[in-house]
């Protein structure tokens, strides 16, 4: 499983692309992007997205508990039903979660990758 940024042209390895974002990048056609799955339930809420950008602590603490709010999130019934949709699209093969962010390793998809076991 691969974890990359939107905004990087789509590769040959990439397979079933998924993007796991809740609002659409910015300044991105959707053709351009070739997205196949876009499971909005999967995204950290409103609140703790912004809790977790405001968050003024250490940044390995404050992303651990990022991380602690967030699988507890994906515990919910939506979540918990698109991850396992997205488990069983990885598991019939190549996978790549797409998100914005500039540091995909610092956010919720890494989160996601980690509990999708593609570390």
């Amino acid at each position: 499983m691969r974890l990359r940024r939107v905004y990087e042209p789509p590769g040959p390895r990439d397979g079933v692309r998924v993007l796991v974002d809740r609002l659409w990048p910015r300044g991105l056609a959707k053709a351009e992007a070739r997205i196949d799955e876009w499971p909005k339930s999967l995204t950290p809420s409103t609140e703790l997205r912004r809790w977790f950008h405001a968050a003024d602590g250490e940044p390995d603490e404050s992303f651990e508990e990022f991380r602690r709010r967030y699988e507890a999130e994906l515990a919910e019934p939506a979540a918990a039903e698109a991850l396992d949709r997205v488990r069983e699209l990885a598991r019939k093969g190549p996978l790549t979660l797409l998100t914005a962010a500039k540091d995909p390793e610092r956010g919720h998809a890494a989160v996601l990758r980690d509990l999708l076991g593609g570390a």
